[in-house]
Formats: structure tokens, sequence, C-alpha cells
């Protein structure tokens, strides 16, 4: 198998754009990766990348082969991982990445049943509010909120999350009861961010997505920290309805539009195509879908 280790050491490095950074995923030396390079090239008497002290970039021949090979290999690797996996318990290294709402979930215990199940498997939990990528960061799967997009991954969806725009009685009848989703453009709103795009309000009118643009009186990118603002009566908050339901149901805020929150925001699992084959990965997701369809939880956020 040296022909797929040196096909999959050059994948990673095509990935990664970078020796040093491929060795340290691969768990080789970076003179391995070297050598590894420098056989292929042999082989096909090419230059596969043009290396410079700041940067690798493929050559015409490495994106070839990169767009020959990268099928190949993941070919081979499922259907190593398949053949493994017949028969066998889950074991292995799961990093998963995350939201900080999911501490207020029932995902802490759900982990630990899973853990308990298989004590072969060793999980590498990373919470945090920021975009992750799954390939850069060596993520088998990442657990996200929102409206399920075109993103290259294979996606998973584990609980339906219901969404409540509000405010306090006191905010509303300063500034006004929308009546529509464009009127909260006249609206001091509270936004969460990740960090990019500009700040719009999700709706859903006559049953298509509608995100309406806004000028945020503040960004977080923690729903908590939004909610506090909206009970000092800043501004209008839009957050999982479950994280609000405290404050709504005691009166201190009051939610608007509901007719027009979106019914197509999932808590979700996505994940490469690579990853797809680990027995580990499968048997988390298997749980996390079949306990979270069991009740309602507490949103992430």
């Amino acid at each position: 198998m040296d022909g797929l280790d040196h096909l999959r050491t050059f994948l990673e490095i095509a990935a990664r754009g970078s020796f040093s950074r491929a060795a340290g995923k691969l768990g080789i030396s970076k003179a391995t990766v070297s050598k590894h390079v420098a056989t292929l090239e042999s082989r096909f008497n090419v230059r596969l990348f043009n290396r410079s002290t700041r940067s690798v970039t493929l050559t015409d021949a490495g994106r070839l082969l990169q767009l020959r090979s990268a099928p190949l290999v993941e070919m081979i690797e499922l259907t190593q991982s398949e053949m493994q996996a017949h028969g066998s318990r889950p074991s292995g290294r799961l990093r998963v990445a995350g939201l900080h709402g999911l501490v207020q979930t029932a995902f802490p215990g759900l982990l630990s049943e899973f853990l308990t199940r298989y004590p072969d498997v060793h999980i590498d939990l990373q919470l945090g509010n920021r975009v992750v990528d799954l390939v850069e960061e060596g993520v088998d799967v990442a657990l996200k909120f929102g409206r399920i997009g075109d993103e290259n991954l294979i996606v998973r969806r584990l609980q339906r999350v219901a969404l409540t725009l509000c405010a306090t009685p006191r905010y509303w009848a300063r500034r006004g009861m929308p009546k529509q989703p464009d009127d909260m453009r006249h609206h001091d709103v509270l936004t969460y961010s990740l960090g990019s795009g500009a700040p719009y309000l999700p709706f859903e009118v006559e049953g298509q997505p509608y995100n309406l643009p806004i000028q945020g009186r503040m960004d977080a990118n923690d729903a908590g920290a939004l909610i506090a603002a909206a009970l000092a009566g800043i501004g209008a908050v839009c957050v999982p309805a479950l994280m609000a339901q405290p404050h709504t149901d005691r009166g201190n805020l009051v939610p608007v539009l509901q007719e027009f929150m979106p019914r197509d925001m999932w808590l979700y699992a996505a994940y490469t195509q690579r990853r797809h084959n680990s027995a580990a990965l499968r048997a988390l997701l298997e749980l996390l879908e079949v306990r979270m369809r069991e009740g309602p939880q507490s949103a992430p956020a």
C-alpha cells in the first residue's frame, strides 16, 4: 500500500497548502512527507508542487493528479474502513465541534451515555461560536444551527428549532408593535453573529425564506448576552424559542410576528464524506438522532 500512502500524503499537502501541516495531520515526519512527494514526482517524471518560503501550490500536473486520485483514494479508504468496521465495535478518537449553547441542552448527557456505551471511543469536544473548517481543523463532525445550505458536506438533521422575535413590553410600547417583517427595519435589533456577513432577521413569507437586512444595535455571538440586553430594553432579539421561554412565560419579553418565523431551522450534524465511514461517528449520530427526537431540548446558540 506504499502507493496509496504516497497519494494520501500528496492529497493532504494539496488540501492544506503546507508540508508541515500535512505531516501533522498524518502523524508522520516532514522528511517522510517530502520523501513521498519525491517518489511520486520521480515516478511520473513531473513536478507536482510550486514551492516557496511562503506557500505551496499545485502545478498543472499536480492539479491533474489531485483530480484523478482524490476519488480513488476516498473509495479505497471507504472500502477499507467498511471492511474493518464490519462486525466491530466503534473505537478511536472523535473530534466534535459545536456551539457554546449545547451545554444548555441534553447534549452533555447524551455524550456521557455514548461514552458509557462505547468505552473504546475518545471524544475531543471543541465548543465555540465561530465558523469551523472541518477539513482544515480535522473535525469529524460539527453540530450546527440554522437553515441547511448547499455546503459541500453531508448533513443529518437532529432536531427542528423554533425561533422567537421578542422584546420587553416597555420597548414595544415605546417603539410600536410590528405588523409585518419589513416593520422591523425601523427597530433596534440585537443580532446573533459569527463575525461574517451583514446582519439580518430570518423570516418566512408565503412559504419562502425572507432574510430582512437590518442595522443591528448590538451584535454578539452568544444568545444569552443578547437576551440580557433585550431584558434591559435595548432592543428586540431573535433567538431559539426555548431559550427565551422562561422570560416570555413571565411576560418579561413579548413575542411578535410569530406567524412569520421560519420553520426550516435545525440543529444538525455536518461532516465530510471522508468521515462518513467511521463506525464511531455513525454510532454517535444514530444516538443523537434518536434521543434528540424523543422530546424537546433547550436550543443551542
